[in-house]
């Protein structure tokens, strides 16, 4: 007799050995800031009790943001260093910084905390290298591992087996891919399915039940819905471990997150990196302490370049100009005044090489971008970013919107005075639309991978190559 069984929801995977690596984490910062107050003879005190405390909590918020106990998935061990450093310093920085601007009557020796600030974080990163390493040991070794087949000889199949194949220390074995549509020839033409297929749903079914198989991932289309349902029905007959991959890569995704509505799965397809409270208040700072550097020393050079442009051509020395900020809102950005005119209308000319419009002062305040030093302030007024997709005039935005997928993506952010597409070289004229193109391309590759180190990034290589450009007229 058939019994009804709820369907449930999608839990998200909470491996309990991530409590036991928080825990551990836990106990590392302890045990180091024991050794160095036992190194230069202090006492385990209230104030650093409370020190040990906020550092952990804040360090645990941290690290929980860059994702370092959400499971390793062959990321470079580096790449885990740099966010585990990450988390630890800006933690410790916080604390400092609040314990230098309030007085909560505590003590602590310079020579116990210079110790202890980088000790915490290499104990941390020795101890999640050695844990990684013995894993992958075992698992190369045959140790641990585990057999997959894929069902779906397609190019997400081939760009899943790819993944897994080039990382070997995830123990992960490879038995084939499956495919009902072996004979379909308009598929193999098309390049669509692997060269390969090792049989059919069946062959494949039987493998399972004979239990020679410990995992199965479906990559199958989303529109096979109804196939899919049945594969899974006749896969329960076994007791191999179903996976399915949905082809979301068939979307122009971009910082797509995987959430939860009541239990209910939601994908997000286009979303901002800033969406939590946390990223938005990191980029924020960020900027204000990028400001706090920059603006002092461009200050006298500002107030020159100002008098110079005032002197040498009529009209004002700062020019603002109409264009889109954050979710297309329209925001003023300012200038040096580089031209003879003050562009600001329905229909905008883009400066072109000899443009008779740019003075002699202008046209070098623009190759070297002199000209967009006044946007500093505009970061400091919160609607420009140090960092971001360069702001179009409104003219153009209404001009590439219509004639490029995705152009208006890039105002899920705020605009730069920098960004990932003028150190990539595309400054300029933006003469055909496949420069324009190019430019949006960056610009959105940009939302995709962003983080405090890319924005880091981005700041020293446009002081190496980002000011002049040969294209920049």
């Amino acid at each position: 007799m058939n019994q009804f069984r709820p369907k449930g929801f999608i839990r998200p995977l909470q491996p309990e050995l991530q409590s036991i690596k928080r825990a551990m984490d836990t106990a590392l910062i302890f045990i180091t800031l024991y050794v160095s107050l036992h190194v230069y003879g202090e006492d385990f005190g209230r104030e650093y009790l409370s020190l040990f405390i906020f550092c952990t909590v804040l360090f645990g918020i941290f690290a929980e943001h860059q994702e370092i106990y959400h499971g390793w998935r062959g990321d470079p061990l580096f790449d885990d260093a740099v966010r585990i450093l990450l988390s630890w310093v800006i933690a410790f920085a916080l604390i400092a910084s609040s314990f230098f601007m309030f007085d909560f009557g505590f003590e602590y020796s310079r020579e116990v905390l210079e110790l202890w600030l980088p000790l915490a974080p290499l104990s941390i990163i020795t101890i999640h290298s050695l844990r990684r390493s013995s894993l992958s040991y075992l698992r190369m070794n045959g140790l641990n591992t585990r057999s997959y087949a894929i069902l779906g000889g397609n190019a997400l199949g081939k760009r899943l087996n790819t993944a897994l194949t080039e990382m070997p220390w995830l123990g992960y074995s490879f038995v084939g891919f499956y495919d009902d549509r072996i004979d379909n020839t308009q598929r193999r033409q098309d390049g669509e399915m692997v060269e390969t297929i090792e049989g059919d749903f069946k062959a494949l079914l039987n493998k399972a039940r004979l239990g020679e198989i410990d995992h199965i991932y479906i990559t199958l289309p989303l529109r096979a819905e109804t196939r899919i349902n049945q594969l899974i029905r006749e896969l329960a007959d076994s007791t191999v471990s179903v996976n399915i991959v949905p082809d979301f890569f068939t979307f122009n995704l971009m910082q797509s997150k995987l959430s939860s509505v009541k239990g209910i799965p939601v994908v997000s397809v286009f979303d901002t990196p800033l969406n939590s409270s946390l990223d938005g208040a990191t980029k924020r700072l960020e900027d204000l302490l990028l400001c706090a550097i920059i603006l002092p020393i461009i200050a006298i050079p500002m107030l020159i370049i100002g008098t110079a442009v005032k002197l040498t051509s009529p009209g004002p020395a700062i020019f603002k100009q109409l264009r889109y900020g954050v979710k297309g809102e329209p925001i003023e950005v300012w200038k040096f005044r580089s031209m003879s005119v003050c562009d600001n209308g329905a229909e905008i000319k883009q400066a072109t090489a000899n443009d008779m419009r740019v003075t002699p002062l202008g046209g070098f305040l623009r190759r070297t971008s002199l000209d967009e030093l006044p946007q500093f302030l505009n970061v400091l007024s919160g609607t420009m970013s140090v960092v971001g997709p360069r702001p179009h005039a409104v003219a153009h935005n209404e001009y590439y919107r219509k004639h490029i997928q995705g152009y208006m993506l890039r105002h899920k952010m705020k605009p730069g005075i920098t960004g990932l597409a003028q150190i990539s070289g595309c400054r300029g004229e933006t003469e055909t639309i496949d420069k324009m193109e190019r430019r949006i391309h960056h610009d959105l590759e940009y939302i995709r991978q962003w983080s405090l180190a890319l924005d880091i990034k981005i700041v020293i290589m446009t002081i190496f190559k980002g000011f002049v450009g040969q294209q920049a007229y």
